[in-house]
């Protein structure tokens, strides 16, 4: 089963304020969601997200996230290649739903999938 691509990265951001600034600079657009706790932008077919401190996720650096028709069937997927799930699917709003895995490196990925 193919993905859609890669159309989403998060970034997690010490300060929402200065980093809001230098992707609004990078990225030539204003944000499409603004509040405390997310800053997202749609540039190109792509969302590029701001989560303040990694927020919940606890995230230490930038997620990809691979947009799939049905995030339970990848999930079985890559974990038979040897993928562990991190986070469970969840709905994020809208009936998006999010997970993340891990590769047999650690690094992580994640999913998602439009309702």
């Amino acid at each position: 089963m193919s993905t859609e691509g890669i159309k989403t990265v998060l970034h997690p951001v010490s300060d929402v304020e200065k980093a809001k600034a230098v992707y609004t600079a990078l990225l030539g657009a204003e944000p499409t969601a603004d509040s405390a706790y997310y800053v997202g932008y749609d540039v190109g077919g792509q969302h590029i997200g701001l989560v303040p401190g990694g927020g919940p996720q606890g995230m230490t650096g930038p997620v990809s996230y691979w947009h799939v028709a049905d995030i339970e069937a990848k999930l079985a997927e890559v974990t038979a290649a040897g993928g562990t799930v991190k986070d469970a699917p969840k709905d994020v709003g809208g009936g998006r739903l999010v997970a993340t895995f891990t590769d047999a490196d650690g690094n992580v990925l994640g999913v998602l999938q439009d309702s």
